[in-house]
């Protein structure tokens, strides 16, 4: 990350955006050529070498994007239902191979059989209409079922704008410290994966001296198998939104942005409705509700990288630089966009402070377990009988999430792989030990992180999912650092051999690796990627023996 890029991408500020730039220039045929590139260079007063490492790091923009038209969905949650070769055999009767690209993941884990053209995307049947989708005959449909157990926080019916925005109205009367103390003693963390203190992070930012400050919404939610944050942007928007503005005004910013996956295009657009209507009500803008209070958005469309799920690489990112991890300190809250003191939390914490403001504290804080106040949204994938989002109090056991919510399974399961690609697999033995809480989970040696849940049935290969996760590793790696870029990639290299050969592994040189990862990385994606696969090597051992000496 380069302190002298980031002032110069700040320059022209949020308005022109250099990344934003980037995806624009692709759009015509999928990656910008090299003149525009060049001329993109001169324009930021940034090294041709620096643009041209951008624009070749993402999915959607790099050179091998040229042509593509039509996208499969490669996540672990399709992957593990294997539904994706009929639909690249349906696709491929009406494209040409070289039209057709992957996308990991669209966020239709409850119904799999995924697929992305012309700026939506499908699941479930519609690939059985493909002819018609591809004549534009034919629109997309997204159905699952959503409920709540316990206190219905992000789930409750939306009362409409003018009645929502009441909450706004009644904190603008507040000071910043009165909000800021309603956070505190509500004790809500971060429902991205983290589990950190947000009321910590408001109030490092709001103790950092500056004109200008941030508020970013990690909606790049990347995680295969979750598809809670696209259930918030797409259903419960104003949650989001004046979660945003109410944290604005609690650390002195006037400037919200929304980084929002490339591979959700419907919540892009919905959110991007919704914030014309708050406009068009002076409920954002200039002088909010009279009380000289200013705040304004900006939507930034991602462009395909897992990485910039972590906050300081989604940073670099919207500065148009290669989304690498920073080194901290220092940290977001006192050095983060354009180097200015920034805020990043993901979609559910902040659609949680609305809530808050209304209730208080207090009654948040009563909702959950120990540390793990509130309630936390779960993903079911395609192998419950009943998939779906759900919203539950923290501290609900996972039996009831598995057995009354989800129905139980429609398969014979071997494995929940829950949190993510870097979260725990948990055996189907566990399922009664555990509760949707922090703690539970690091305590039996897991992650609850986002709560998505992809199923492994009996049927699919422990070594070969094993395999995908190093690959995935792989593939999104910013590359900084050694142990993420090269150990993933190695034990990739040493599964597959082991998969498709006699080779034996060396179950020593397959810990030193993944402890190297753990300890060298300098981020969650080098540094979790050992988690499920140490959970794998304890709980299926009787099934991977067969490839280690």
């Amino acid at each position: 990350m380069s302190k002298n890029i980031s002032e110069l991408s700040g320059r022209k500020g949020l308005q022109e955006n250099l990344f934003e730039e980037l995806g624009i220039l692709a759009k015509a045929e999928g990656t910008p050529t090299k003149k525009d590139l060049e001329k993109l260079a001169d324009e930021f007063l940034i090294g041709k070498a620096n643009v041209y490492g951008s624009a070749s790091f993402y999915d959607f923009t790099r050179e091998e994007n040229k042509g593509k038209m039509i996208y499969v969905c490669n996540g672990s949650s399709c992957m593990t239902a294997g539904t994706q070769d009929k639909v690249h055999q349906k696709i491929g009767e009406h494209f040409a191979a070289n039209e057709i690209g992957e996308m990991c993941c669209l966020g239709r884990c409850h119904e799999n059989s995924s697929f992305y053209y012309d700026g939506k995307n499908y699941s479930g049947d519609a690939i059985e209409q493909i002819e018609k989708i591809s004549k534009g005959e034919a629109k997309p449909t997204d159905n699952y079922h959503v409920e709540s157990l316990g206190t219905p926080v992000l789930t409750e019916e939306f009362p409409g704008i003018d009645e929502f925005y009441k909450i706004l109205a009644d904190c603008l009367k507040k000071t910043p410290n009165e909000l800021l103390a309603k956070l505190k003693t509500s004790g809500v963390r971060g429902r991205g994966g983290a589990g950190f203190p947000m009321s910590f992070k408001l109030e490092s930012c709001k103790n950092t001296p500056s004109v200008t400050k941030f508020v970013v919404c990690n909606a790049d939610e990347g995680d295969p198998g979750a598809y809670s944050d696209r259930y918030l942007l797409e259903h419960r928007p104003h949650a989001v939104l004046l979660g945003m503005i109410i944290t604005g005004y609690i650390i002195g910013s006037a400037m919200g942005v929304l980084y929002i996956r490339g591979e959700y295009p419907e919540s892009i657009d919905i959110i991007e409705e919704e914030l014309q209507k708050l406009l068009q009500k002076n409920l954002i803008g200039e002088n909010i509700l009279g009380s000289g209070f200013s705040y304004n958005f900006k939507v930034i469309r991602a462009q395909g990288a897992y990485i910039c799920g972590e906050e300081t690489a989604l940073l670099s990112s919207i500065e148009g630089q290669r989304p690498e991890v920073r080194i901290r300190p220092p940290y977001p809250a006192q050095e983060g966009l354009f180097n200015k003191p920034t805020v990043v939390n993901n979609v559910e914490t902040l659609a949680c402070v609305p809530w808050i403001m209304r209730e208080g504290g207090e009654k948040f804080a009563a909702i959950g377990r120990g540390k793990s106040t509130g309630t936390k949204l779960v993903s079911l994938d395609g192998f419950f009988n009943r998939p779906g989002i759900y919203e539950v109090d923290m501290g609900t056991p996972l039996s009831v999430v598995v057995n009354d919510l989800g129905q139980g399974f429609n398969n014979d399961i071997k494995a929940l792989h829950i949190g993510g690609p870097l979260g725990g697999m948990v055996p189907v033995s566990k399922i009664n030990e555990l509760t949707i809480d922090f703690e539970s989970f690091n305590q039996a040696g897991f992650l609850l992180g986002h709560a998505s849940v992809v199923c492994l049935p009996k049927t699919f290969p422990m070594i070969e999912y094993m395999e995908h996760l190093f690959q995935f590793t792989a593939h999104e790696s910013c590359g900084k650092c050694f142990p993420c870029r090269l150990g993933s990639t190695r034990g990739q290299e040493l599964l597959y051999k082991a998969r498709t050969t006699d080779y034996k592994i060396d179950k020593v040189l397959l810990t030193d690796l993944i402890e190297t990862m753990e300890i060298g990385s300098l981020c969650a994606l080098g540094g979790g990627v050992p988690l499920p696969i140490r959970n794998a090597l304890m709980y299926f051992d009787d099934e991977l023996k067969q490839y280690f000496k």
